[in-house]
């Protein structure tokens, strides 16, 4: 008798041990943020290079993906091969995802204290490149990425991509002022394979391109050379062998666009 009580409270006691071991080994919300910060960027390493075996490490079986332009999908063989055949189809054409620093958090999911899920979330933006060309800031959007523990692993089981939009531009050019007897060598007709007739004009001091009856204001950034401050877009005017101003090339996202000639 006294045998079996010894072993009935061993026993207890070894309960009473594991469940407190059990409880410090439980992860807490910074060392959670942590992991999920780390899994997610593994899976945008994948992302970004077209790798969907690593991709696919960090996506539940049976994911459901909303996207505010493109719909729903469900199911990780789907989500996979639209990462495939949209965005890893082109070898000229490569789409790149950058978080937006500052923006990501990461947010716990607990039952009565133990922590089963996180909630991560943030703002990123999309760059492209395209053979020949230097890769350019494009979108902009919002994700809520809802991750569980399935099996002792850390998956994405909802995701949720929302308020896709053109990235605004950042504009490192500074514009310089220059006078209007400057100025108006530049202003004429001009005319290219894309664009019919294109105007630019001084007026009040500023350069003024007009073309379809919108006017845009360029600015310049030293003599011959303008830009907007709207797009990465670039005007180089030309001179022919005589100095005077005969064209104008024109680039956007340092990548050329068109030329244009001068006809009046």
């Amino acid at each position: 008798m006294k045998k079996y009580s010894c072993i009935r409270i061993a026993f207890t006691v070894l309960v009473a041990l594991i469940g407190s071991l059990s409880l410090q080994a439980q992860t807490t919300p910074e060392e959670l943020t942590k992991i999920i910060l780390e899994k997610d960027s593994l899976f945008w390493k994948g992302y970004n290079n077209c790798d969907t075996s690593l991709t696919g490490r960090f996506i539940a079986t049976d994911i459901e993906f909303y996207h505010d332009k493109g719909g729903i999908t469900n199911g990780l063989q789907a989500l996979q091969a639209s990462l495939k055949n949209n965005l890893c189809s082109n070898p000229d054409w490569r789409l790149r995802r950058e978080a937006v620093p500052g923006t990501v958090k990461c947010y716990p999911l607990q039952n009565n204290g133990t922590i089963y899920g996180a909630i991560l979330l943030g703002e990123h933006y999309f760059y492209i490149t395209e053979k020949g060309k230097p890769e350019f800031r494009d979108g902009h959007a919002s994700f809520t990425h809802l991750w569980l523990k399935e099996n002792g692993e850390w998956k994405m089981k909802r995701i949720l991509s929302y308020d896709h939009h053109a990235a605004a531009k950042t504009n490192e050019r500074k514009a310089i002022s220059l006078p209007a007897a400057s100025l108006k060598q530049y202003t004429g007709m001009y005319k290219g394979p894309q664009t019919d007739s294109l105007f630019i004009r001084e007026e009040n001091g500023t350069l003024v391109m007009v073309s379809r009856n919108k006017k845009t204001p360029l600015y310049a950034e030293k003599a011959g050379l303008f830009f907007m401050k709207e797009r990465d877009l670039t005007f180089e005017f030309i001179r022919d062998g005589k100095g005077k101003v005969a064209g104008m090339r024109v680039q956007e996202n340092g990548a050329l666009a068109e030329e244009l000639k001068r006809v009046k």
